[in-house]
């Protein structure tokens, strides 16, 4: 992957992963729609606060960090309300901390990158898989053979093994003894009877979903060929949501050279309500299991 590559979060763009956090990211567009919503303009802001208006969007936009004092002056002049701003304190603190995707940078695109650290800090996902089963779920194999796909020949096997450990690292969020991910697949049909490998991975991959599908944290429908158009024809897309009130929900929407990030509340509204329209289309998480199981047997 040797051309640049970016992702665009709010008006923050990152180039090649050595940009600031997604943390410091997200508190920056927090502190940009608290401004918009006081109807304040850069320069009205800037005035009120004493600083430069470069100033001001240096720190909306991630270029700079915040300190605590200099937070503070601007929850002032927002009128946040005390109980929101432990949390935005908590996110400056944290804006400079990075995770173990970091030992990675040098084989991940920063648009991926960018996704696993928003993925790490959610509560809830609840994603619309079309293709192929969501990274989260993938046994090894599968996930090895679809980064090999995805690569098209263009990296080394030593790039494809390092890519396949960051997607099997992503599994321990549902796998953790403390506040599990809690998450929601409706997947479709073609994304299950789509081989991908052999017919032994394809096995190996429906008992593992089946494994997952007994979790509490965990919910797998299926969404029938017979149901025939629906609300996601357009494509894959997960809407994450955030353990503290202050960090808005994001969906995520991925493409081929690309991916997206929606945070308009109108915008993820709608996505909301396809996912919603989607998981009563499918099959319930019973119905869902045996479809798997009759899939699992067929593979033997």
């Amino acid at each position: 992957m040797g051309g640049t590559l970016c992702v665009t979060i709010g008006e923050v763009s990152v180039t090649n992963g050595r940009g600031p956090t997604v943390r410091r990211r997200r508190l920056a567009g927090e502190l940009r729609r608290l401004r918009e919503r006081k109807e304040l303009t850069l320069e009205d802001a800037a005035e009120r606060l004493g600083w430069s208006a470069a100033k001001v969007s240096r720190i909306e936009t991630a270029r700079v960090g915040i300190t605590s004092p200099d937070l503070t002056r601007m929850l002032d002049l927002y009128e946040l309300a005390n109980d929101r701003r432990a949390g935005l304190h908590a996110l400056a603190r944290t804006a400079r901390t990075r995770g173990w995707w970091d030992a990675y940078a040098d084989s991940l695109p920063s648009d991926y990158s960018a996704y696993i650290q928003l993925e790490a800090d959610a509560a809830f996902i609840r994603s619309y898989d079309g293709m192929i089963v969501h990274g989260l779920l993938q046994t090894d194999e599968y996930a090895r053979e679809i980064i090999r796909a995805a690569l098209m020949g263009m990296s080394s096997p030593a790039e494809v093994e390092r890519r396949m450990e960051v997607r099997i690292t992503r599994q321990r969020l549902l796998l953790r003894d403390e506040s599990p991910l809690r998450f929601w697949t409706v997947v479709d049909e073609a994304a299950l009877t789509r081989r991908v490998g052999s017919e032994a991975i394809m096995r190996e991959q429906y008992e593992r979903l089946l494994e997952f599908a007994d979790r509490d944290n965990v919910t797998i429908q299926v969404l029938p060929f017979a149901k025939g158009a629906h609300p996601a024809t357009a494509g894959t897309f997960a809407l994450l949501e955030f353990r503290e009130t202050h960090d808005p929900n994001v969906v995520y929407v991925e493409g081929t050279t690309s991916n997206l990030y929606v945070e308009s509340d109108a915008e993820i509204y709608r996505y909301s309500l396809a996912f919603d329209h989607l998981r009563a289309m499918a099959l319930d998480p019973d119905e869902s299991r045996r479809l798997i199981a009759r899939l699992a047997e067929g593979s033997r």
